[in-house]
Parts: C-alpha cells; structure tokens; sequence
C-alpha cells in the first residue's frame, strides 16, 4: 500500500460544469454576495460575512495550516457557462484522512453543484491516497445528506457539535 501524498491545494480541480479555483482574497468580494442569503446559516449558525471578513478569512486561508502536519484546501466553484462563483468545497487532511464540507449559494442550489464539486474534490483526494473521507451534517440537513450519500458516505451515529458524522473508506490506488 502506497502512502498518502500532501494533495496539492494549489492545483485547480475541474468538472463537468464546474472550474474549482484555489480560494484567495480576490474572490472575497463575489462571495460575500454567494453566500449573503441568512438561510444558508440555518444549520451551522452565525450570519453571513461581509467582503471584508471574507478577505481576511480567504488570506489565512490561503496561507494554509500553520500545524504541518494538517492541509487545508479551499476552492471557491465557478459556473463555467457564465463564469459567475456559486459556492465552495474545503477539506482539512490530516494523517491520510480527510474531511469535507460543501456551501453553495441559495441561487444554485438543487442543481447538483455540490455533488458536483464535492466529487472532483474527492478524485483529487483519491489520486493523492487519502483513505478516509468524513463529512459532518446536521440531521436536519437533508440537502447536505444527499450531498454524502451521493459521495459514497455513510452515516456513523457519532455526533459532533450537533452533526452527524458521515464517513467512506476511499479505494487504494497503487
């Protein structure tokens, strides 16, 4: 069995209607106005973040983790037919395990983004050799449900913060 490699958070990931593009500050502005609708923070809380606070979380965020033994990677989801950002996927890789979350903007949604996404995400995570892949759902979410079981997850029963954790064992690829 091949070890894990560090999956390049730099690379651009792609998908059928999708380009996935390393997060950075220049995308502050165009995702403030993605993700202003409040409904979005029904499950997970707090309210939605201006430019400003996107920037500054889009800068640490691109710097990557400060722990090396952890990578962050963060791609915000651009709409090919009209260039326009729609939402994002993020992972956090620690020891060959990497866990997942999705956020797509109330305008897209119910047209499979963030399946979409959140698959090219987990190729990219598969060609690099992680072995497990974890995502946490709030019980109530059944969109974000959806999302895990279309990406080969399944419900453990162990919460988190109120969610429940969805897990899947990728293939070993030599």
């Amino acid at each position: 069995m091949t070890a894990p490699r560090r999956p390049d958070t730099t690379a651009p990931l792609h998908s059928g209607r999708l380009d996935l593009l390393p997060i950075g500050p220049e995308h502050a502005g165009e995702m403030a106005a993605v993700l202003a609708d409040p409904a979005l923070h029904a499950f997970t809380g707090g309210a939605p973040a201006t430019a400003e606070e996107l920037r500054a979380r889009y800068a640490r965020l691109a710097a990557g983790s400060p722990d090396p033994a952890e990578v962050w990677g963060n791609w915000v989801l651009r709409l090919r037919a009209d260039g326009r950002l729609t939402g994002y996927v993020q992972t956090t890789v620690r020891a060959g395990n990497a866990e997942l979350a999705w956020v797509v903007g109330t305008p897209w949604q119910g047209r499979g983004l963030a399946t979409e996404a959140a698959r090219a995400l987990l190729a990219h995570l598969t060609a690099a050799g992680i072995g497990t892949v974890t995502a946490h759902v709030h019980p109530d979410h059944h969109a974000s449900a959806a999302v895990a079981r279309a990406l080969g997850l399944a419900p453990t029963g162990e919460r988190q913060d109120g969610e429940l954790r969805w897990r899947a064992e990728l293939p070993v690829r030599p």
